[in-house]
């Protein structure tokens, strides 16, 4: 079975959506942030990264990325449909789902993982002090951009969507008033409708 290795409220929560979008039997295995069980020997042996998710295959490979995971689950079954069937849909999702990973994630990391990109106390305070005002950027990119309907992709759910759940589910606690962001309000409601948002918040994971 596979095997999802995860952090409650992390990005690596948008995997075990997918999964269970996709209704891909799993064992989730938490990594204990409180702990910094994610920066031991034991879980570096098996993601030397030291983040989450790691996903390891019935066949025992170990994938990483948030990404590229959901792409995996999205070829695992895709008679799902979590990927759109048209070339352009199908670009729309990805460009979302590479915008989170290189702009938006980012930005939100700058609170507290600050000693990715300095050493000084004053450059963590500046980053941190500057969160609100990024966060609210990407907040107002994703809702003038993002959004073709319902969903990242129209009316249909993909594999974007749990990945632009979670990042939209940090930006309150980010300073930003969701309440401003019409489609994405819209979106987080449609999102925590569907039965696997309910499962997994049932699970206590999210």
């Amino acid at each position: 079975m596979i095997q999802l290795y995860y952090a409650p409220g992390t990005i690596s929560i948008a995997i075990a959506i997918a999964l269970e979008e996709a209704a891909i039997a799993y064992e989730t295995i938490k990594v204990d942030f409180a702990s910094a069980a994610q920066t031991k020997p034991e879980y570096l042996a098996l993601n030397p990264k030291g983040r989450v998710p790691a996903l390891v295959t019935d066949g025992g490979q170990v994938l990483t990325e948030t990404g590229a995971l959901l792409e995996y689950v999205a070829a695992l079954k895709p008679d799902a449909g979590l990927v759109p069937s048209t070339a352009e849909d199908a670009a729309h999702m990805r460009s979302v789902m590479y915008y989170i990973a290189s702009t938006f994630h980012v930005a939100h990391a700058h609170k507290m993982r600050g000693s990715r990109w300095a050493d000084q106390q004053s450059s963590y305070d500046d980053m941190t002090a500057k969160v609100p005002e990024t966060m609210a950027t990407c907040a107002a990119f994703v809702e003038e951009s993002c959004f073709k309907g319902t969903f990242t992709c129209g009316d249909t759910f993909s594999i974007a969507d749990p990945y632009l759940f979670l990042v939209c589910n940090w930006l309150s606690g980010d300073g930003v008033a969701v309440e401003n962001y019409p489609r994405i309000t819209a979106f987080l409601a449609h999102m925590d409708n569907r039965s696997s948002v309910k499962t997994i918040r049932k699970k206590g994971m999210l």
